[in-house]
């Protein structure tokens, strides 16, 4: 099983700790390849090539359109350049929201504030040695244990094996946006708070951290992590939005009630939070280019449903081949 707590890719935190991660680790030739920043001939080329990839939505009322762009948190270094139509849509919005702003000093310190460990809390012998066995496969620093909470830890390890499959968190879709607001001059927009999201990711009871930490161990030494979190991506990158509608049937994230009550804490009841901070700016007369995870875009509880509901006219926005 591929858990929940791990298919929504929704954490800023993750991509934050996976991304200074991936940049410090070893190269030998039996790990995996680092993100590299792309020379000026490849950002030349990434740009001239690019084409719209993910899934976006047109969302109008009161005279303004804003837009829903379903993004994921794991990438290539060809899918770091927005195409056309995605591209078009940021430009003629007035603010850049996201689900954080990861390049907030502000936002950035309170997230690393709350992935120290908890004093309080004792990782089973077990457990830690577990652990340090996966950093030491995924050449990541042992060390990273005694910094960091350890269901931080075995996210990061379950998200970075994505490498493996040729992605990486560094080249993550959200960073792009963060980016290009500044270069444009564009305000952006937190959707959510650093504490939020990493109340979800780290254990409310030292019981539920061990159970969630136990579940990423075994996906990670079954080797059934990456290969999803490839599929996953590459729904993304092709715009198939049957097959995300449907994951359900495919991610393997919803075999047991622990797993449903997470999926649900992650996205269904987040979800209407997300769509009363984009309504806010909407209404505010500013027109928004909200970029979130895909996954909270899907289904009657989606961010496009809740906008309609809302009063919005939501149209999906088609890509051209």
């Amino acid at each position: 099983m591929v858990s929940s707590r791990f298919a929504h890719f929704s954490s800023s935190a993750l991509f934050i700790l996976a991304a200074a991660l991936g940049s410090a680790a070893p190269s030998p030739a039996s790990c995996p390849p680092e993100a590299r920043q792309p020379s000026p001939g490849q950002i030349e080329e990434g740009t001239r090539n690019a084409r719209d990839r993910g899934f976006l939505w047109r969302a109008t009322r009161d005279g303004r359109t804003s837009y829903l762009y379903g993004t994921v948190h794991v990438g290539k270094m060809d899918w770091m350049f927005p195409g056309p139509e995605v591209l078009r849509a940021a430009r003629s919005s007035e603010v850049i929201a996201l689900e954080l702003d990861i390049l907030d000093p502000e936002v950035v310190q309170r997230l690393q504030e709350g992935m120290a460990p908890r004093p309080d809390r004792v990782l089973p012998e077990a457990l830690r040695l577990r652990l340090r066995a996966q950093l030491k496969a995924a050449c990541l620093p042992e060390q990273l244990l005694d910094q960091t909470a350890p269901e931080m830890v075995a996210t990061t390890l379950t998200v970075m094996a994505a490498r493996r499959e040729g992605l990486d968190p560094a080249y993550a879709v959200d960073a792009i946006y963060a980016s290009m607001a500044r270069a444009l001059q564009k305000p952006v927009s937190s959707l959510e708070t650093p504490e939020l999201q990493l109340k979800l990711l780290l254990g409310s009871t030292e019981a539920e951290s061990h159970a969630a930490i136990e579940s990423a161990l075994q996906e990670l030494e079954s080797g059934k992590a990456a290969p999803m979190l490839a599929r996953m991506a590459r729904v993304w990158s092709d715009g198939r939005l049957g097959e995300m509608e449907s994951y359900e049937k495919w991610c393997e994230c919803l075999e047991t009630e622990a797993d449903r009550v997470m999926m649900r804490r992650m996205l269904d009841e987040r979800n209407p939070g997300l769509a009363t901070s984009i309504d806010l700016i909407h209404a505010s007369g500013k027109s928004v280019f909200a970029a979130v995870g895909s996954l909270h875009m899907i289904g009657r509880l989606g961010l496009p449903a809740l906008l309609a509901e809302r009063g919005y006219k939501v149209e999906r926005v088609d890509f051209k081949p």
